[in-house]
């Protein structure tokens, strides 16, 4: 434990001279750069405090009572503002130090003024405070539960950043005070508060979610310490901490700490039992394949796929599995189905079994008839297992959808992959390891109705606080009028409410308000084609109109489900809105009954 809690400093004191602490340094260094010596002090502890406070639990709690990550946001936003209008006013200044100075006696002894606004100041910047995702951060923050081990890890990381921002914001003081010496005091305090008001403006329009995520997409090995936290010393004690590890590296490298040292060379169809044999004997055994572990309905099992018969690995044993981790209304899990549908229908008389475990993302996904539905439309006939309360997915320490795994006569997990691609590989395993069974494996599968994405397409997002991304007006947790449609060009990737609309950490409820528009969204994107996972209250039929640049849709460009520009809205699923003959960047309208909910956009 001693050595992960040093390990931690380090990881600490790395991610806060990273680029993603960038948002936060400029008010910082503004506010530790006036009032006494000891506000840089009080700021980096508030900070800390908090920060710690945030990862340990307190978002998991406020999300779980509704109010979304928001509040958080907005304290800190309210707080730089109210900061940054005092330095603008130094009368108003000394008033409000005056009563906050009861808080000095929590502080350090020694004179000098200032801690305990900057206590406050340091306490909001907390909030919004986001280092660079690293394996022991996210460690701790994946535990849902606080205990005695992940806060003193929490406290660690904490005190490992706070030594270095306040390293920074004693430097900058530093240089500060030249300035202040030069004459030129007052002029600086202006200058240094407008800074503050205006990092809460760039908090309040998401300009630092937005930064944390570029940096995230383009700058690479941004994590300083990332060789350390993924080396052994560190993950073992991870596990002990997590209580949950990742068990099985991805043959396309797809893990947080690495790729895999598995090789698979691609067979063709003509490829020889003898080649196949020699392939399978490449392949590692990475360890034994878990039990599906609390699941609950089963669907086409039994003889001819007619039953809900649960399944065990011991009843599977002799054949080869495939375990695929997906959900309904992931579009990225829904291309992977015609490979799985093509592969059971190639291989199941040579001794495949492909599971589907159904691992919910969203509330609604839970309902078996939702999950009966979806197989039906999908035409799934392997079996499928809901997995609602993730018994299965950490079992296998899985934190992909798509995600699959191989599992070989002998009950040992011998390949895997995580998300879209590398289909040839995957079949090539699979005709290895049967042939490793004793099966003598015939032609290759043949998947129709593939649909390729591309690496241009828009980024899926969401249209509740958790976890959206783009939103150049929100979302904001509660019910709010977001006002007329966007009248002027929206940047590629800009997306934009409208009208009244009841938003929560998942979903986005269409509103009747008392606003002239009805609820819509408009987005500009490019793609192929353009999802959104939508549901209607008791599954009554509502209307969603849709334009695109514009106008009504045309059927050449609609999506499946879209009918005389108008998607009617009834069960909860992934509805198809735009199908274009290649990539294309447009502006897409949508208008809603109020009624209507939605969830998350995707595109490819």
């Amino acid at each position: 434990m001693l050595i992960l809690i040093l390990f931690a400093i380090l990881a600490g004191a790395g991610t806060a001279l990273s680029p993603c602490v960038l948002p936060v340094l400029p008010a910082l260094l503004s506010a530790g750069a006036v009032g006494g010596r000891r506000r840089p002090l009080g700021i980096v502890l508030g900070l800390s405090i908090t920060f710690t406070v945030t990862i340990v639990g307190l978002a998991n709690v406020v999300d779980g009572v509704g109010l979304g990550s928001d509040p958080l946001r907005d304290v800190a936003i309210v707080a730089l503002l109210a900061f940054g209008v005092v330095m603008l006013m130094p009368g108003l200044a000394a008033r409000m130090e005056a009563p906050l100075s009861r808080l000095g006696r929590f502080g350090p002894r020694n004179a000098g003024d200032g801690f305990a606004s900057g206590l406050l100041v340091g306490g909001a910047l907390g909030f919004v405070y986001t280092p660079c995702a690293s394996p022991i951060l996210a460690a701790v923050i994946s535990v849902s539960a606080a205990s005695g081990k992940t806060i003193a890890i929490a406290l660690a990381y904490a005190a490992g950043s706070a030594l270095v921002l306040l390293a920074l914001a004693l430097g900058g003081r530093r240089v500060f005070d030249r300035v202040r010496r030069a004459g030129r005091g007052p002029a600086l305090q202006r200058a240094l508060g407008t800074i503050m008001i205006l990092t809460a403006v760039a908090i309040l329009t998401n300009l630092d979610v937005n930064f944390d995520q570029f940096v995230a997409q383009h700058i690479p090995d941004v994590n300083l310490t990332a060789s350390l936290e993924c080396s052994k010393s560190v993950t073992g004690r991870l596990d002990q901490i997590t209580g949950r590890h990742a068990k099985f590296v991805a043959a396309n490298g797809s893990s947080a700490c690495g790729g895999s040292t598995t090789t698979v060379h691609v067979a063709g169809a003509d490829a020889s039992q003898g080649t196949l044999l020699a392939a399978a004997h490449a392949l590692p055994d990475l360890g034994t394949a878990p039990e599906f572990t609390e699941t609950e309905d089963w669907f086409n099992t039994g003889a001819g796929g007619h039953s809900n018969t649960p399944l065990s690995l011991a009843s599977l044993r002799g054949g080869v599995l495939l375990v695929d981790f997906w959900t309904y209304t992931c579009i990225n899990c829904i291309r992977t189905l015609p490979y799985l549908k093509a592969w059971d229908a190639a291989y199941r008389k040579d001794g495949l079994t492909i599971v589907g475990v159904e691992t919910p993302e969203f509330a609604f996904e839970k309902e078996a008839s939702n999950v009966k539905d979806a197989i039906e439309q999908f035409g799934i006939r392997y079996p499928v297992v809901q997995d609602n309360k993730m018994g299965t997915w950490n079992a296998y320490g899985n934190e992909y959808w798509p995600a699959d795994y191989l599992i070989d006569a002998t009950g040992q997990v011998r390949y895997a992959t995580f998300g879209e691609g590398d289909y040839a590989k995957t079949e090539t395993a699979i005709r290895a390891l049967l042939a490793e069974a004793g099966a003598h494996v015939g032609g290759m599968s043949h998947p129709t109705d593939v649909v390729k994405p591309t690496e241009a397409a828009t980024p899926e997002t969401y249209l509740g606080t958790n976890r959206a991304q783009g939103w150049i007006n929100g979302p904001k947790s509660g019910t709010h009028d977001y006002g007329t449609p966007p009248t002027g060009e929206l940047a590629l990737n800009d997306f934009a409410y409208s009208g009244t609309w009841k938003i929560a950490g998942q979903p986005a409820e269409a509103v009747s308000g008392s606003g002239a528009h009805p609820p819509g969204i408009d987005l500009e994107f490019e793609a192929k084609n353009a999802y959104l996972v939508l549901s209607s209250p008791g599954e009554r039929p509502l209307p969603v109109q849709v334009l695109l640049d514009g106008r009504p849709i045309s059927a050449a460009d609609s999506g499946a489900d879209v009918h005389n520009g108008v998607v009617t809205v009834r069960r909860q699923r992934l509805y198809s809105l735009v199908s274009l003959p290649r990539d294309e960047q447009h502006r897409l309208s949508l208008r809603f009954a109020p009624g209507i909910t939605g969830y998350a956009f995707t595109f490819g």
